[in-house]
């Protein structure tokens, strides 16, 4: 009963993540613009929330592993709720930036609620759990810009205020649904909560530190392609906005059907999540590259869903490996450091696609295929050993 009322609180927070944080995107820069912000502050602002998870999320693990998830988790949700707010409620544009600075610095939920769930399930079934995580998060992800789009008919700060009271209804929930996940909490008082030079060691493990690095690569591809299927699909192909929002739901849909059903399947009929892996990346090598050569609507969705179909286990798939080589005791911490390393490559990638979409937009694919083969590259270090470094 403890273990289910926990699954369903995670797929809560999953949810609100996903729902507050999608709702505000069709309206972010029109809101942000309406203060005065010229393009490069914009980005500016996005990549604040970013830059401030990068540097708190492992802190935010750590302190998981000492005072347990539920705490952390609440205090995590209330923040993105006050931030939510202050963001809605904003006359200057030092307040937004405020804003979305708490929202970074609590936006680390993502990693302690993926540390709750190894709390509570076995490592045989962790890929599965971690798929359906992934599949929640994917419908709040596909609802939130319809849900975003129809609250600003009411006002511009209208899905600002949506998005906090979620937030909020989520910490209301916590506090009478979830019971503490982490029975270890073995983290001394007297110990540093985190050394900034264990990001930077945790990468020489021979399994965690190689999953958490492949990931990072992968979040800096991903990221990469992101900004050139939007350029792709508009100066290329001459898509129109119809069309595009079409692509992004399918995409969404194909997420929530594969990782919410797809990994079971896959894991069943081949059980070694490190083979997955490998073969996932391989091929996803060739058809971000093949992307680059398309030249008509038809081609570029065939390959779109052919990417869906072999990508979708990429995350649930690290996810699993990056807990079961990680102590219980170190769960949040590491979950942590992956994290910071997925903000930091979702600072990266558009950057990197800013650069190369100056000399050619089908050239970003083959920088996120160049990218993504580095990672599969990297699978040949991985072996099974459990973190060797000291949090």
């Amino acid at each position: 009963m403890q273990k289910n009322k926990a699954l369903i609180f995670l797929s809560i927070v999953m949810f609100v993540n996903a729902l507050s944080y999608a709702s505000i995107i069709p309206l972010f820069y029109t809101y942000s613009e309406h203060f005065g912000i010229n393009p490069f502050g914009l980005s500016l602002l996005f990549s604040s929330f970013s830059i401030a998870q990068f540097l708190v999320t492992p802190i935010l693990g750590r302190l998981s592993d000492r005072f347990g998830r539920k705490p952390i988790l609440l205090v995590c949700l209330l923040g993105s709720s006050i931030s939510l707010a202050v963001f809605g409620s904003a006359q200057s544009i030092t307040m937004l930036f405020i804003a979305r600075i708490i929202d970074g610095i609590t936006g680390g939920n993502n990693s302690v609620a993926q540390a709750a769930l190894a709390d509570i399930t076995q490592e045989k079934d962790r890929a599965k759990a971690f798929g359906m995580l992934g599949a929640i998060f994917g419908v709040g992800f596909l609802l939130g810009p319809a849900i975003g789009g129809l609250m600003g008919k009411i006002s511009l700060s209208a899905p600002f205020w949506f998005a906090s009271g979620l937030a909020l209804l989520g910490v209301i929930i916590g506090l009478f649904l979830l019971q503490e996940t982490n029975k270890q909490q073995k983290v001394s008082v007297k110990e540093p909560l985190f050394r900034f030079k264990v990001m930077y060691e945790v990468l020489f493990t021979p399994l965690v530190g190689t999953i958490i690095l492949i990931n990072f690569l992968i979040m800096i591809a991903q990221n990469s392609w992101i900004l050139g299927f939007q350029a792709f699909t508009v100066d290329v192909l001459e898509l129109s906005s119809t069309t595009i929002g079409f692509l992004f739901s399918l995409s969404g849909l194909l997420t929530i059907i594969l990782q919410g059903f797809g990994i079971k399947i896959l894991l069943n009929k081949v059980n070694n999540k490190q083979k997955i892996l490998k073969m996932s990346l391989f091929f996803s090598t060739l058809i971000v590259a093949l992307i680059a050569l398309a030249n008509n609507f038809l081609v570029f969705l065939t390959l779109m869903i052919i990417y869906n179909l072999i990508g979708f286990p990429l995350m649930p798939v690290v996810s699993a490996l990056i807990s079961e080589g990680t102590k219980a005791e170190d769960q949040g911490g590491i979950m942590g450091i992956n994290q910071s390393f997925t903000s930091l490559g979702q600072i990266i990638g558009p950057v990197l696609a800013g650069i190369i979409a100056e000399k050619s937009v089908n050239l970003i694919f083959i920088l996120s295929a160049s990218i993504i083969f580095i990672a599969y590259l990297l699978t040949t270090r991985l072996k099974a050993h459990f973190v060797r470094v000291d949090l």
